[in-house]
């Protein structure tokens, strides 16, 4: 208890520091999100990262915390997803590359001796679609990751339950790596969390699902998964509707997500992240109550229900989209932002 205790503050203030830490040479190297108006540096993902998987292995090296069966390979996967990240950051990796490598490193930590072959791959699946509804959801200051930090609890709350204490900890030291970031992530944001740290997240939360629930029934177990990811679900479900009905590139960025349209009807950044964050809080803690046992599966259904009035709600909501910025416009944009800053 104490342990983790130390390990959570430990996360937090390192995870404060070394996102801080590395802004300037995100800054410097042009690893900057360029769908905002201005450049941000996208590096505090990896910040996340490297203390997570610090603190993580620590408490593994010291036996003070170990893993436990499984564990150990779940967060060298997550963190070879976040280094493919890091290079889609970097370089702009194609979609597929990044799909594949997501994959690849899901079917390696998926429990077949429980899940069955069949079971395993649906939860493969799963792993790869969660990471990738994930790194949509980072469209807005602190919104993937306020709705990290919440679903990291539920989860953990979940792997606690089931006696699953190592994975208990890293939960909880990643949700306070993630609350680290979140000083310098809320609106107006000074770095963000790019693909290295979205990625990161997704797989790793939706990889603990699978752990704990690995040897229960599909349908339970599909309900638990849901709810603990509603939020980023239906974030995607409205993109890619929205975008097929106008006839867009599916993955083409674009001001169309839950925290744009929400903003459209005249809440803040904050408030528009705050209510998604409630959100979360709600079919987060619906999807904790299905997995002890406590209710049945009709909290999921519940869930679903509000997701789809939300999306069809949002989706008549008018948005502008507008041209893209070409790249050579963003990265003069950058650097004359260091040549004001330099002096």
């Amino acid at each position: 208890m104490l342990y983790g205790i130390a390990a959570a503050t430990a996360a937090l203030l390192l995870t404060a520091v070394l996102a801080a830490l590395l802004r300037v040479p995100a800054l410097r190297a042009g690893v900057v999100d360029r769908r905002c108006r201005r450049p941000l540096p996208l590096l505090g993902g990896l910040a996340v990262v490297a203390v997570t998987c610090l603190v993580a292995w620590t408490g593994e090296w010291t036996r003070v915390a170990p893993l436990g069966d499984g564990v150990g390979r779940l967060l060298v996967a997550a963190a070879a997803v976040a280094a493919l990240g890091l290079v889609a950051d970097v370089w702009r990796l194609r979609g597929r590359v990044v799909v594949a490598g997501t994959a690849v490193a899901a079917a390696c930590v998926v429990p077949y001796d429980e899940t069955g072959v069949a079971g395993g791959a649906l939860a493969v699946g799963w792993i790869v679609v969660a990471s990738l509804v994930f790194r949509g959801l980072d469209h807005a200051d602190g919104l993937a990751g306020t709705v990290g930090v919440v679903t990291a609890f539920g989860a953990g709350a979940c792997a606690a339950v089931e006696v699953m204490d190592g994975l208990a900890v890293v939960l909880s030291v990643f949700a306070a790596a993630l609350t680290g970031f979140l000083m310098h992530n809320w609106h107006p944001a000074r770095v963000g969390l790019g693909a290295c740290g979205s990625l990161f997240s997704g797989f790793l939360l939706s990889a603990s699902v699978v752990f704990t629930r690995a040897g229960y029934a599909i349908g339970p177990t599909a309900a638990v998964a849901f709810c603990l990811v509603a939020v980023a679900v239906a974030d995607a479900a409205l993109v890619v509707l929205v975008r097929l009905l106008g006839r867009r590139p599916l993955l083409r960025r674009g001001p169309d997500h839950l925290a744009h349209r929400l903003r459209r009807l005249g809440l803040t950044p904050p408030g528009a992240v705050v209510l998604l964050g409630f959100c979360s809080f709600v079919t987060v803690v619906a999807g904790v109550l299905v997995h002890v046992g406590w209710v049945g599966e009709k909290p999921a259904l519940w869930v679903a229900g509000g997701a789809v009035l939300l999306v069809l709600v949002l989706l008549r909501v008018p948005v502008r989209i507008p041209v893209q910025q070409p790249r050579r416009m963003a990265s003069t944009q950058v650097r004359s932002q260091l040549r004001v800053r330099n002096g």
